[in-house]
């Protein structure tokens, strides 16, 4: 994964990456799937973190409420539930502002490569006030195929203008880990949200871990 070409660039997926959100979501889906009494979706979603609101929709519900409401109709559905429960507590992941103000001042570009609809990621930014670090916002509606396909990311790039292995890419889950891998990135940087670091490490699916974006002091440790 790791390469010496100069990074130009650093995208960073959101859920569990800009913002520490994965219990949000969860207690999200308890309430959505609630309203249609599902019972068994807890496990089906551990396997979905990462994917786009489409698939993980198939995994988690019956095809007969699929095809009654649509796809986007639950979709929508169930992101509106999950704004209303975050918007009071919604805060960056530690040390993320700084990080962006040290990647500016390097001239790394940014850019968000997001499974999340368009409206998830301009609450996250506008929320957490970082809008004006992301040049570029890639989401999951924007592309045919979420992660892990390596979509997102190659369309993220391609819009910086930069070839994917100047790329520095930001992921928490399995999904994206292997999104970025399949996209060619330069390097991936894992934070410790979603996934334990000995979990990472063990399957060494980042080239670097940490626990927050506060461990980060300097462009080096982005390999």
């Amino acid at each position: 994964m790791n390469n010496n070409l100069p990074k130009k660039a650093a995208i960073f997926d959101m859920d569990g990456t800009l913002v520490d959100n994965s219990a949000v979501h969860v207690r999200a889906f308890e309430l959505f799937c609630n309203r249609y009494g599902v019972k068994d979706w807890r496990t089906k979603l551990e396997k979905a973190f990462g994917m786009g609101s489409n698939d993980i929709m198939r995994m988690l519900l019956p095809e007969e409420v699929i095809r009654e409401r649509g796809l986007q109709a639950l979709g929508d559905e169930k992101e509106e539930i999950y704004r209303t429960i975050y918007a009071p507590e919604i805060a960056p992941v530690k040390g993320l502002k700084e990080l962006l103000e040290l990647l500016r001042r390097a001239g790394i570009r940014c850019a968000v490569g997001s499974s999340g609809c368009r409206q998830n990621v301009e609450f996250v930014l506008s929320s957490c006030k970082i809008e004006e670090y992301f040049e570029v916002k890639v989401s999951g509606d924007m592309v045919s195929r979420c992660k892990p396909e390596p979509e997102i990311y190659l369309t993220a790039a391609k819009a910086l203008g930069v070839k994917p292995e100047e790329c520095i890419i930001f992921e928490d889950a399995r999904a994206g880990f292997e999104a970025a891998r399949r996209a060619g990135a330069g390097s991936i940087v894992a934070i410790a949200t979603t996934l334990p670091s000995e979990v990472i490490l063990k399957e060494q699916l980042a080239d670097v871990v940490v626990e927050d974006f506060s461990e980060i002091t300097s462009i080096e440790q982005l390999g």
